[in-house]
């Protein structure tokens, strides 16, 4: 009689733990099921990370980023421009943090959540704009994971000879 009221039990026990995992499945969307002997345990299904190229071009009179999937084909792109209408304020950090929030919520509607970012200013500048900094904050922030910041800064070398003689332009 004992045997028969610990399999009734059981069968109880495993239509209970059956009915919870339904629920968990239904909670949490996709989800891959282990079976052991003893426990029915559930693992949660990595999503696919999205990576992204971040091309942020600035200036001391204005902050451009694009952004671009690995084969480089563009996905959305803005300007300081586009945010303010006040020339003086496009290369404002405040204003690259508002283009990077633009930026972030076109990544999210395409599932990217990691970026390479690509720091380029005027040729034969020692740093960057002041936006970069600012923008690349506002990204980690909105939760992307960056995966590395690489300087593509242009370096003249030589070129043409400079205006103005071989003593300078004399004032």
């Amino acid at each position: 009689m004992t045997d028969e009221i610990t399999k009734q039990e059981l069968e109880l026990k495993k239509q209970k733990i059956e009915e919870k995992v339904e629920k968990l499945k239904e909670r949490l969307g996709e989800t891959k099921v282990v079976k052991t002997e003893e426990h029915v345990v559930e693992k949660r299904k990595d999503k696919e990370e999205r990576i992204a190229i971040l091309s942020i071009y600035t200036t001391f009179n204005n902050t451009i980023i694009n952004l671009t999937d690995l084969a480089g084909n563009s996905i959305v792109k803005f300007s300081g421009g586009q945010s303010t209408k006040q020339s003086r304020l496009k290369a404002n950090p405040t204003i690259a943090m508002f283009i990077a929030q633009r930026i972030s919520e076109e990544a999210k509607d395409n599932g990217i959540t990691g970026f390479y970012v690509r720091i380029r200013s005027e040729t034969g500048q020692t740093n960057p704009g002041p936006g970069a900094h600012s923008a690349i904050k506002a990204l980690t922030r909105a939760g992307f994971k960056i995966i590395s910041v690489m300087d593509t800064t242009r370096i003249a070398r030589g070129g043409p000879k400079a205006k103005g003689g071989r003593r300078g332009r004399r004032v």
